[in-house]
């Protein structure tokens, strides 16, 4: 005997919460190498480099910046600024040197060895796409400010002093760089200098989370299970950009 209509679609609206769920959490990234996979899905509506917004696009399966469509002019390495590179806003120096599997043969140790490091490494909250060669200048150097250092990409106003080992990032970055930096701290037990948590504190409350860092800590949080709470501390105080973010379409 047929069910009742209304019986039919709880069925129905059941099982897809439990196909959901199930999906969800097996695609929670285990590695850095799956957590890039997964973050070209978690950008696809939002194709955009996150230090220079150059728009991302497909080509042939690959990823690559429209240089042009953000200013952007190569200062060396003109191979790499093709390409897209999938940036650790906290380098993995930063977070692995605290380990112990760090001290005991690097970065490729800590990810045959330690759990932590691999859900540090994976962690989608800490990845955004960036213009190859920005991603290599900036290398694992700190965050600061370089008010002497004239702009090196053009229109892309991310500076790096490479004696110092600082990279100053754009305005409007300043606040998810410091939101990201707080998360992975707390989250993950590590260690920031006295400097560097003042700075970010500072940057945090400077500048709020921008429409999409809240879209895309949304989605995040579907596909990991936990929010970034510094994200949520400013819901309250969002502002709109002056970067070409909110240029692309969000659904």
């Amino acid at each position: 005997m047929p069910l009742p209509l209304r019986h039919s679609i709880l069925i129905s609206i059941t099982g897809l919460t439990f196909m959901f769920a199930t999906v969800a959490k097996a695609i929670l990234p285990t590695s850095f190498s799956q957590a890039k996979r997964i973050a070209v899905h978690l950008y696809s509506t939002h194709p955009e480099t996150f230090y220079c917004g150059c728009t991302i696009k497909t080509i042939e399966k690959k990823q690559i910046p429209d240089l042009a469509s953000c200013g952007y002019e190569v200062r060396k390495q003109p191979h790499r600024a093709e390409r897209i590179e999938w940036e650790h806003i906290v380098p993995a120096w930063a977070f692995g040197h605290q380990l112990q599997c760090w001290q005991k043969g690097g970065r490729k140790n800590c990810r045959k060895t330690s759990t932590q490091f691999k859900q540090m490494e994976s962690d989608l909250y800490n990845l955004v796409p960036a213009v190859g060669e920005v991603n290599g200048d900036r290398s694992n150097y700190r965050f600061g400010l370089l008010p002497d250092t004239h702009d090196m990409y053009r229109q892309c106003h991310f500076k790096v002093d490479f004696k110092a080992r600082i990279a100053e990032p754009p305005e409007e970055k300043r606040g998810q760089i410091a939101r990201t930096y707080l998360y992975m701290a707390d989250r993950y037990h590590m260690t920031l200098s006295p400097q560097q948590n003042k700075l970010f504190n500072v940057w945090n409350r400077q500048y709020p989370a921008s429409t999409w860092e809240i879209k895309r800590n949304e989605r995040i949080r579907r596909i990991q299970g936990w929010s970034n709470p510094y994200v949520h501390k400013t819901l309250a105080a969002v502002k709109p950009l002056k970067s070409t973010e909110n240029n692309h379409s969000e659904q």
